[in-house]
C-alpha cells in the first residue's frame, strides 16, 4: 500500500511542483507572491477543454491554445496590475493578486458555469505492476513531460542568455536597466514563461482527474504556494522539492489517516514550516525590498 500511494503522490507532487516553479520565477524578481498565478493556470486548462471538447480541435491544437491563452493573459495582468504598481509597497501588489485571481475566477463560472466539465483522457491507458502496486501510462506521461519541462527551463535558465538576462534583473533591476537591460521586457517574458508553464500544471491536473473545474486554479494554486514556502521562497530547485513532498504527504496521508484531511495536509504543513524554518528547506532570507 505504501509504495502505490507513494506513487501516486509523486505523481500529483510533480504537477504541483510545475505550478510552484511559475511562483518562484515571479518572486525571484518582483519579490511578492502572485496570487493570481494559479488562476490564469485555471484559464489555461479551461480554454484547452472548449477548443478540444466544442470547437473540437484534437489535443494538440488545444493544448497550444490553451498555452498561448494562460500565457496572454499572464502579460496582460503584469501591464495592466502590476507594472503601475511595481514600486508600490509589496502589500499593495499583493492585494492586487488576489483581487486578479478572484475575477478570473468569477468570469470563469460565469463564461463555462460551475459545474465540473468532463476532460477526456489525452492517451490510452495503460496499467502496469510492480510489487503489487499499479501506476499507468499516463503516470509516467506526467513524470516524463514534469522532469523534460525542468530540464529545459534550468538549462534556459543557466545556459542561454535570456537566462543570464533573467538572473541580472533578479539580482538588481535598477542596474540591469542602466546596462541596457529593457527589463520590463524581461519580466513580461518572465510572466509568459511562468503562466505556461502553470497552466501545462493545470492541464496535466485536468486530465489526471477528468475533470476541469472553476474551483481548480484556487487548489492547484495553494498547494502551489506551499510548495513554494516548504522549499524556499525564490528557489525553483526548492519548489520542486516541495510539491513532491506535498503530493506524497498528501496521498500517504489520505491512505493512512483519512481522505477527509488529505487538501488539510498541505495547509498543516505550511504552518508548522513557517513556525521552524520560515525561509524554507532550500530558501533563504530576504534582505531587500526591491
Amino acid at each position: 500500500m505504501f509504495l502505490q500511494q507513494f506513487i501516486n503522490g509523486l505523481s500529483m507532487g510533480i504537477m504541483y511542483a510545475l505550478m510552484a516553479i511559475g511562483y518562484s520565477m515571479v518572486f525571484g524578481v518582483l519579490y511578492f507572491i502572485n496570487f493570481a498565478h494559479g488562476s490564469i493556470s485555471m484559464v489555461g486548462a479551461y480554454m484547452t477543454w472548449y477548443l478540444l471538447m466544442i470547437i473540437d480541435v484534437g489535443y494538440p491544437i488545444a493544448i497550444i491554445g490553451g498555452l498561448l491563452t494562460a500565457m496572454f493573459l499572464g502579460m496582460i495582468i503584469e501591464k495592466v496590475g502590476y507594472l503601475p504598481l511595481r514600486r508600490a509597497p509589496r502589500l499593495s501588489l499583493l492585494v492586487v493578486s488576489l483581487g486578479f485571481s478572484f475575477i478570473i475566477e468569477i468570469s470563469v463560472q460565469l463564461i463555462w458555469g460551475t459545474e465540473a466539465q468532463y476532460m477526456p483522457p489525452m492517451i490510452p491507458i495503460n496499467n502496469y505492476y510492480i510489487m503489487n502496486a499499479k501506476f499507468n501510462s499516463l503516470q509516467i506521461g506526467v513524470l516524463f513531460i514534469s522532469f523534460v519541462l525542468m530540464v529545459l527551463l534550468y538549462l534556459l535558465i543557466q545556459k542561454t542568455k535570456i537566462g543570464i538576462v533573467f538572473r541580472a534583473v533578479a539580482l538588481d533591476k535598477d542596474t540591469s536597466g542602466l546596462m541596457g537591460v529593457n527589463v520590463n521586457k524581461v519580466i513580461s517574458l518572465l510572466f509568459a514563461t511562468g503562466s505556461i508553464i502553470g497552466a501545462i500544471s493545470a492541464i496535466m491536473v485536468a486530465v489526471y482527474y477528468n475533470s476541469v473545474y472553476s474551483t481548480l486554479g484556487v487548489s492547484i494554486g495553494m498547494k502551489g504556494f506551499t510548495a513554494v514556502i516548504l522549499g524556499g521562497i525564490g528557489s525553483i530547485p526548492g519548489a520542486v522539492i516541495g510539491g513532491i513532498i506535498i503530493g506524497i504527504l498528501e496521498s500517504l496521508g489520505g491512505a493512512y489517516i483519512s481522505t477527509a484531511y488529505k487538501d488539510g495536509i498541505a495547509f498543516i504543513l505550511l504552518i508548522i514550516i513557517l513556525l521552524v524554518r520560515p525561509a524554507g528547506l532550500l530558501g533563504k532570507e530576504i534582505e531587500k525590498e526591491g
